[in-house]
């Protein structure tokens, strides 16, 4: 990885934090996938566009509805949980 790729990684990962209000460090808890079955939906706001059968970091379980995952990407959003299955 390059410099210039690190720098650019370090800067999704300040605007992540502050998007989400987010402390301490990014660690991923787990991968999962997001299920077939689904629905393909556009992301917007903070929610993360899903695609069918795509494997996504899990940052954090925020909630029973929600998780904050991370794509190949590097981008970060809030994907339904009724959406992903585990690995």
């Amino acid at each position: 990885m390059t410099l210039k790729e690190c720098k650019k990684e370090e800067k999704a990962d300040r605007e992540f934090q502050k998007k989400f209000k987010f402390e301490g460090n990014i660690a991923v808890l787990t991968r999962m996938m997001v299920d077939p079955a689904t629905m393909e939906k556009r992301g917007g706001g903070k929610n993360l566009p899903l695609r069918r059968g795509e494997i996504l970091d899990v940052i954090q379980f925020t909630n029973k509805e929600q998780i904050l995952c991370r794509n190949s990407q590097r981008r970060y959003g809030y994907v339904p949980r009724a959406a992903m299955l585990h690995l």
